[in-house]
Protein backbone atom coordinates (compact mmCIF):
# COMPACT_ATOMS: atom_id res chain seq x y z
CA UNK A 1 0.00 0.00 0.00
CA UNK A 2 1.32 3.67 -0.76
CA UNK A 3 0.79 6.37 1.45
CA UNK A 4 0.98 10.19 1.31
CA UNK A 5 1.88 12.87 4.29
CA UNK A 6 -0.16 15.17 6.03
CA UNK A 7 1.32 17.85 3.19
CA UNK A 8 0.26 15.71 0.72
CA UNK A 9 -3.18 15.11 1.08
CA UNK A 10 -3.16 19.34 2.34
CA UNK A 11 -2.61 19.71 -0.82
CA UNK A 12 -4.74 17.13 -2.60
CA UNK A 13 -7.83 18.06 -0.64
CA UNK A 14 -6.99 21.69 -0.54
CA UNK A 15 -7.29 22.05 3.35
CA UNK A 16 -4.37 23.37 6.05
CA UNK A 17 -1.89 20.80 6.95
CA UNK A 18 -3.38 20.77 10.63
CA UNK A 19 -6.28 20.24 9.43
CA UNK A 20 -5.70 16.93 8.37
CA UNK A 21 -3.92 15.84 11.22
CA UNK A 22 -6.58 16.33 13.20
CA UNK A 23 -8.60 14.65 11.09
CA UNK A 24 -6.23 11.60 11.75
CA UNK A 25 -6.22 12.34 15.14
CA UNK A 26 -9.71 11.76 15.35
CA UNK A 27 -9.55 8.38 13.36
CA UNK A 28 -11.48 10.11 10.61
CA UNK A 29 -9.51 8.89 7.90
CA UNK A 30 -9.69 5.19 7.15
CA UNK A 31 -6.50 2.89 7.18
CA UNK A 32 -4.37 5.86 9.02
CA UNK A 33 -1.48 5.15 10.84
CA UNK A 34 1.37 6.59 12.98
CA UNK A 35 4.57 5.51 12.73
CA UNK A 36 6.73 7.55 15.39
CA UNK A 37 5.37 11.42 14.98
CA UNK A 38 4.45 10.77 11.07
CA UNK A 39 0.95 10.18 10.12
CA UNK A 40 1.07 7.56 7.28
CA UNK A 41 -2.45 8.15 5.03
CA UNK A 42 -3.37 5.79 2.26
CA UNK A 43 -2.83 7.32 -1.28
CA UNK A 44 -6.61 6.46 -2.25
CA UNK A 45 -7.97 8.06 0.62
CA UNK A 46 -10.96 10.13 0.07
CA UNK A 47 -11.09 13.25 1.92
CA UNK A 48 -14.17 13.63 5.10
CA UNK A 49 -16.78 15.07 5.35
CA UNK A 50 -16.86 18.31 7.32
CA UNK A 51 -18.43 17.27 10.97
CA UNK A 52 -18.40 20.82 11.90
CA UNK A 53 -20.94 21.70 9.46
CA UNK A 54 -24.38 20.91 8.91
CA UNK A 55 -25.84 20.01 5.46
CA UNK A 56 -29.02 22.06 5.02
CA UNK A 57 -31.90 19.35 4.48
CA UNK A 58 -34.00 20.63 0.98
CA UNK A 59 -37.83 20.01 1.53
Amino acid sequence: MEYMSCAEAATKWSISERRVQKLCEGKRIPGVSKFGSVWLIPKEAEKPADARRKEKSHE
